[in-house]
């Protein structure tokens, strides 16, 4: 056989593994929670407007609980699962003699394409981008011993305390080239403190949407140098390698035993430490950004591992469930469910759709979120009973592969 991308095809139907794909279903919803206040352009709101909203104080209570339960539990999910899909493709690679490194570093390529425009063109909050980047030096771990691939992760995951302990000692900001970028270009479109919030949902056609697109693609550059969050991804893709080279996932009853002490342990040091999280967010950090950091730390992987073995355990037990194959159909679809998600959010909120951002508060927000997961949920499963993919996954795989792939079933 020759050493050519042409040599191998993407892992057959009946291949997958389902719970893979249940867990990704899964990962989305969570996703889509944590994303939508910021479609809905609540998080952007002044206290004040908060405040007056008849919802006041049950939308304190879902940041709570998205606090608690949510925010960064569910892209812990998404960043194992891509950690495990690298395994898949190498050992499906070396299976059938193909250059598994080259169909990885391409698919990485066009994943950076793709979460490119979806920063510049739709959404701000894209995570493609990072995923991309950093997934092109898993290949650097691929040889090590799984010891040294978890003492690595270990370390990129503690890293970002440390990160921000040097940082609130010496305060330093190292985001503020970005902060800088940004300032100019709101000066530039006249984006302010005033109409910030506001400006979306005014916005009469795309042009004014994509001066604010431009400006957010700074601040999400913010975001990923504040929180460290190239630390946190790297360390979690490590271990899902791990857990895909040892093909955990392949057959879970031999692992049962593994997957209830992941429970047990997770459920029992990340929920308490969720609440100490949760109200360290809620108030601003009060013993500081390292601390803060920390809590994070011990909270959100373990309560991510939680749910992961988790929906392990329970898949076990009633793997028959049609409710597994909703949200399988879902998870084969996640990327085209999750640029979905984005433009629907733009269609709901912003001035070019419905107009609906700034009127809502959290606790309706995310009801709204639970309407739009069902509806891909019944549009995935519709989809997959005539076609073999996603329709972004078909494009984004003939492109990796370098062949035409029959998209019907």
């Amino acid at each position: 056989m020759t050493n050519t991308a042409k040599d191998i095809s993407p892992v057959k139907a009946s291949e997958r593994f389902a719970i893979l794909d249940v867990l990704r279903g899964f990962a989305l919803l969570g996703i889509c929670m944590a994303n939508f206040p910021e479609f809905s352009l609540y998080n952007f709101l002044p206290q004040e407007a908060k405040s007056s909203m008849s919802t006041a104080v049950q939308d304190n209570a879902t940041r709570w609980l998205l606090y608690l339960f949510v925010d960064g539990k569910f892209y812990t999910l998404f960043s194992l699962l891509f950690g495990i899909g690298f395994s898949i493709i190498l050992r499906n690679a070396e299976r059938k003699g193909a250059n598994g490194l080259r169909i990885f570093y391409r698919r990485m390529a066009l994943l950076l394409v793709i979460g490119f425009a979806h920063l510049m063109f739709i959404w701000s909050g894209d995570i493609l981008m990072l995923y991309a980047l950093l997934g092109m030096l898993l290949p650097l771990f691929r040889r090590m011993s799984d010891k040294e691939v978890l003492r690595w992760a270990a370390f990129f995951l503690f890293l970002p305390v440390l990160m921000d302990f040097i940082c609130e000692m010496t305060h330093t900001r190292l985001a503020l080239p970005f902060v800088r970028l940004q300032d100019m270009y709101c000066a530039k479109y006249g984006i302010n403190a005033e109409n910030f919030a506001y400006w979306l949902r005014d916005a009469e056609d795309y042009g004014t949407v994509f001066q604010f697109l431009v400006q957010g693609a700074f601040v999400r550059m913010q975001e990923f140098v504040d929180g460290n969050r190239y630390f946190k991804v790297l360390g979690l893709f490590l271990i899902g390698f791990c857990v895909g080279r040892n093909r955990i996932y392949a057959d879970l009853e031999e692992r049962r035993a593994l997957l209830s002490k992941v429970f047990r342990c997770g459920l029992a040091a990340g929920l308490p430490c969720s609440f100490l999280y949760a109200w360290s967010a809620m108030n601003q950090h009060p013993l500081g950004l390292a601390m803060h950091s920390a809590f994070y730390l011990v909270s959100v992987y373990p309560l991510g591992f939680t749910y992961a073995a988790g929906l392990g355990l329970l898949y076990l037990k009633t793997k028959d469930g049609a409710a597994w194959k909703w949200l399988a159909s879902t998870g084969r679809m996640a990327l085209t469910n999750y640029i979905g998600q984005s433009v629907i959010g733009m269609f709901l909120f912003y001035g070019i759709g419905m107009g609906l951002g700034t009127t809502l508060g959290l606790l309706r927000t995310e009801i709204i979120v639970v309407a739009v997961f069902l509806s891909q949920m019944a549009f995935s499963v519709a989809w997959m009973r005539c076609f073999k993919f996603g329709l972004l996954e078909w494009g984004w795989r003939m492109l990796t592969y370098g062949k035409w792939l029959g998209i019907r079933k």
